[in-house]
């Protein structure tokens, strides 16, 4: 009988499963979590919004920690979790060495999100306007913070395929520390889809996604410099909706109704606007893991037009739904085709249902996964011996962290008493 896990889920931020790709992901992992009937506790320094999840309908404890304070220490000695999840590498950074020290026997797991170094040299390359490679990485410091965690923990979670090629080829990161672990969805049934709205009842682009995500704001400007104006030449009534999170002055002061150009600001149900649009365009210039706004338009049976950074690792090898371009003239294009052509547009949904249902599958990924947790755990001992590399680094990197760590505890609290 398997025995009842304690996990400790470390967060970066509160999740905002309605905010962001990255708050929807957190929220797979808890419910494969609960699906074990296993207790979870989630903690963070970060502050707290009003749109982050409902932890109390869930059935998780929440507690608020700090940063550089060993209070933390006494939190987690006396819980002593079985499984600690760090949410992004800066967590594990913050929190590892604690854990190893006063939980020395915890499974320790790293949810990357994203490649956050490859997200940031494609977005550095890009603003410099040059081409990137894999080798600008080796003089990145956040790859060498980052790939540093990774090699501490015992199972680093890899979103994309394309990120784990490049950490088991490129920084020769054994495939024992990784595992590949896309977002978890329900399969796209016939009930579902038969709610859909048809292709006449729908009407107008939409594009959807957080504001205070580098990749989003830059797109959105592609759209209103570059791409909008060509598209509403082709089709003066189209409107293209803007929907996200925190948007900012500068994202308001965008808002041109006369020429369709429409920020819509925070949807309350992303899924239910963008059942209502036509078409989705995600006219992405750089960034890095999987885009949770084309999945949620395939899980909505809306095409997107989207480009080869925005449909990276995406489909495997099916056919995208719907059509992937790049440069604004191919973009738009493409777009015009999709809003006006009706077969077009239902071959590209029905290939949506298709990469669902086939990549993204709940039922088939939630169960190996928690095997693979199950494994290394029961196996801890061997698995860190063979980690070398992750030993060293625990002791040296975070040895420099720890004592930093005490040092700004030491001097916030002169500062208090003072």
């Amino acid at each position: 009988m398997q025995k009842t896990q304690q996990i400790l889920i470390i967060g970066s931020v509160w999740p905002e499963p309605n905010s962001s790709a990255a708050g929807s992901r957190m929220m797979q992992l808890i419910e494969a979590f609960q699906q074990q009937k296993w207790q979870i506790t989630f903690c963070s320094a970060a502050s707290e919004s009003d749109f982050m999840f409902d932890w109390k309908s869930l059935g998780i404890t929440k507690t608020n920690i700090e940063l550089n304070n060993s209070s933390f220490d006494s939190f987690v000695e006396q819980l002593q979790p079985s499984m600690v999840v760090f949410d992004r590498f800066m967590t594990e950074e913050q929190f590892g060495w604690r854990v190893a020290e006063k939980c020395p026997n915890a499974l320790r797991i790293l949810d990357t999100i994203d490649l956050h170094c490859l997200r940031v040299g494609r977005q550095t390359a890009f603003y410099e306007n040059r081409k990137f490679s894999n080798e600008d990485l080796l003089l990145s410091s956040v790859a060498k913070r980052e790939v540093a965690s990774i090699f501490r923990c015992d199972v680093s979670l890899l979103i994309s395929e394309i990120e784990m090629d490049i950490l088991v080829n490129f920084f020769k990161i054994p495939n024992s520390l990784l595992y590949y672990l896309p977002f978890m969805f329900n399969a796209i049934d016939s009930e579902a889809t038969e709610s859909w709205s048809s292709f006449e009842e729908r009407s107008n682009f939409i594009s959807i996604g957080n504001f205070l995500h580098e990749p989003n704001w830059n797109a959105v400007c592609y759209l209103k410099e570059s791409i909008w104006p060509l598209i509403r030449k082709k089709l003066p009534q189209a409107e293209l909706h803007i929907y996200g999170a925190y948007a900012s002055q500068k994202v308001t002061e965008m808002h041109q109704p006369k020429t369709g150009f429409c920020i819509m600001g925070r949807a309350e149900d992303a899924k239910n606007v963008v059942r209502q649009a036509r078409l989705c365009l995600a006219p992405l210039q750089f960034g890095a893991g999987l885009k949770g706004k084309l999945v949620e338009a395939m899980q909505c049976g809306t095409p997107s037009v989207t480009t080869d950074i925005g449909a990276e690792a995406m489909h495997g090898k099916l056919e995208w739904s719907g059509i992937i371009a790049n440069g604004a003239e191919e973009i738009v294009a493409a777009a015009v085709e999709l809003y006006t052509n009706e077969a077009t547009w239902e071959q590209a949904q029905k290939k949506g249902i298709e990469i669902i249902n086939t990549i993204y599958s709940k039922k088939n990924l939630s169960p190996k996964f928690i095997e693979r947790l199950l494994d290394t755990q029961n196996n801890l001992l061997k698995h860190r011996t063979a980690n070398f590399m992750g030993a060293m680094l625990m002791h040296h990197t975070a040895a420099s962290t720890k004592y930093m760590s005490r040092w700004i505890e030491i001097k916030n609290k002169r500062s208090i008493a003072t």
